[in-house]
């Protein structure tokens, strides 16, 4: 499903700006399902990227986000909401849907990456991977946590034979 946008978490700060805009064209263009988007009143009001965690190198390289066994998982890299759209349990929906969406590219299992606000609230833009009680209302567990501020979520999409 989804190209990478970023191959190591080093690259990311070059590739902003014009760079991350030509690169998200190019998987547009590719053709290659990326994720789901709301809509409100006919206006975009939210989006949340799911492809196969290897799509996403960051993830692969990362300590914190290691992988929690050797599953195959759909990953959940992005969740954004409008402002007009928040405060309004589109998140969770959202990531309802993004779940469902990668359940029917044959994802068994979903991970999410949110980020723990320390003190209970953080900037919007802060938390471009969603918050755990979003997850936790779309039916994400927590599967593992290396660091106070980042668990990894997870949902079950069909029991296991």
């Amino acid at each position: 499903m989804t190209p990478a946008l970023a191959a190591r978490a080093q690259e990311f700060p070059q590739q902003n700006g014009d760079a991350n805009r030509q690169a998200l064209f190019r998987i547009g263009e590719s053709g290659a399902p990326v994720g789901v988007l709301a809509s409100r009143g006919g206006e975009p009001a939210g989006w949340c990227a799911v492809g196969p965690r290897e799509a996403t190198p960051r993830l692969e390289n990362s300590r914190v986000l290691a992988r929690v066994d050797d599953r195959p998982v759909g990953s959940v890299t992005c969740l954004y909401v409008a402002r007009h759209g928040r405060r309004q349990g589109l998140p969770a929906r959202l990531l309802n849907a993004a779940a469902e969406f990668a359940a029917s590219h044959g994802a068994r299992i979903v991970e999410g990456y949110p980020t723990q606000p320390k003190d209970g609230r953080s900037p919007d833009a802060f938390v471009w991977t969603g918050l755990p009680s979003a997850f936790a209302r779309a039916g994400f567990k927590e599967a593992a946590r290396r660091s106070p501020a980042r668990p990894v979520m997870r949902r079950i999409m069909e029991p296991e034979a």
